[in-house]
């Protein structure tokens, strides 16, 4: 039954049941393939340790479902402001006195025996972190989140390939056109029906587009290598100010992991050298170079309104789908979600996915930066608490939309939005471009 639609509280509570265990299957996948002390390592600034997010997901889950749900005491509090993201950056972490993994295992296995045992005797109704099961999915969906910042740290960390997973295998049939012409008019961004939507996808609101042009596909390492073969992280005409500032600082020259050997290009992916793959999409740009990959090619970046509509609006209805294909749920045919596969498919796959216009891949593969900062929409409101994205909101943080290989449906929909700083590259980050019509 697809999340938006109405529920028994038996449904309600075998959904979240399952996304739960789903959440902690990936987690337990991510952390157990690792020795103790590559968890408690820091394999890079901008990330935390492993075993950090590990308590930090049992800490969050014991605070909104056995606090503030039950109502129980902490089970441990002199731990609360260990894991509290906004009381210590990535960076000091490693130098904080955090659970051993031994001890966060424990720890994360005890709050989750206490949640399920929860979740079989509460309402799922008669409040807003209740009803429809919001609390309970929100935990999901948070673990779903440093999951993903889990694999990136797998990522970034050395050494050899400790994950697997086979590649995509998905439907694969070319678009007939490069671009497609997404209609002018109002559609409705947002949404206030979907159950476990998330405070910044809310309410529900028109917004007006001019008709404009937009890719069916994300932009290619083929075509990105045309830039840099074209001398586009040389030239300052392409870049924002700050944007050639960290290119000159860095001394940065082609997306994060690839490397030049013997005239080839090649990529660092988990641990594994592999020779750049001319038609996935490319991974790991940042907005400035994304932005100015549009320029060099005389376009630009959509904006997150231009982006929605082409995911979600449908031409002949007139309404907003739940996501580009219809209604239902994802499906591996439809999109490459949830770490099935550690890469994106190739640009053109997933036909059955594509929008009423024909936009293909629009969810899953790559995250989609957009022209967009982060702001709320009109009638927003906190909930349950302002930590979450209000005080995100503002021009420091771009925008980006659709989800990656690396995001689990659960956290993934036509109305999710994700936002970073404009810098950042080690992300699983792409993008497709637009054109006035």
């Amino acid at each position: 039954m697809p999340a938006g639609s109405p529920a028994t509280p038996s449904v309600l509570r075998e959904r979240a049941y399952g996304a739960l265990a789903a959440a902690r299957l990936r987690t337990a996948s991510l952390t157990d393939v690792v020795s103790d002390p590559d968890l408690t390592a820091q394999h890079s600034p901008l990330m935390s340790p492993l075993v950090w997010d590990l308590a930090h997901i049992g800490n969050q889950e014991e605070l909104w479902l056995l606090r503030r749900v039950e109502g129980r005491e902490a089970m441990r509090p002199e731990i609360d402001s260990l894991y509290d993201a906004f009381v210590h950056p990535r960076s000091e972490r490693p130098k904080l006195p955090l659970l051993g993994p031994s001890e966060a295992r424990r720890y994360a296995a005890e709050v989750r025996g206490r949640v399920l045992d929860l979740l079989e005797r509460t309402p799922l109704e008669g409040s807003p972190l209740l009803d429809g099961g919001f609390a309970f999915g929100m935990i999901a969906q948070h673990e779903q989140q440093h999951d993903e910042t889990m694999l990136i740290t797998h990522q970034l960390r050395q050494g050899p390939a400790v994950l697997a997973a086979p590649d995509p295998d998905a439907p694969y049939d070319p678009p007939p056109a490069r671009e497609v012409l997404v209609p002018g008019g109002p559609f409705t961004m947002g949404t206030s029906t979907e159950g476990w939507a998330l405070d910044n996808e809310r309410p529900a609101h028109p917004r007006e587009t001019e008709p404009f042009f937009l890719d069916t596909v994300p932009v290619t390492n083929a075509a990105f290598q045309a830039f840099i073969e074209d001398g586009g992280y040389r030239e300052p005409r392409w870049w924002a100010a700050e944007g050639w500032e960290q290119v000159r600082r860095h001394g940065i020259g082609a997306p994060l992991f690839w490397y030049r050997e013997a005239g080839q290009w090649l990529r660092r992916r988990f641990g594994v050298a592999e020779p750049v793959p001319p038609e996935e999409p490319v991974l790991h740009v940042s907005w400035y170079e994304a932005d100015a990959w549009a320029r060099w090619a005389g376009r630009r970046l959509p904006t997150e309104a231009e982006w929605e509509k082409a995911a979600r609006y449908d031409p002949v209805s007139g309404r907003s789908r739940r996501y580009p294909w219809g209604d239902a749920d994802p499906a591996p045919e439809l999109a490459n979600l949830g770490q099935r596969h550690l890469r994106p498919a190739r640009a053109g796959s997933y036909p059955a996915g594509a929008s009423p216009l024909g936009v293909r891949q629009l969810i899953g593969d790559v995250w989609e930066w957009t022209a967009s900062d982060f702001l709320p929409y009109p009638g927003f409101r906190a909930f349950p608490y302002r930590e979450y994205s209000e005080v995100f909101f503002g021009s420091a943080h771009k925008v980006l939309r659709g989800g990656s290989f690396a995001v689990d449906s659960a956290a993934c929909r036509g109305t999710f939005r994700n936002w970073d700083l404009p810098v950042r590259r080690q992300i699983f980050s792409g993008f497709r471009t637009a054109r006035d019509a």
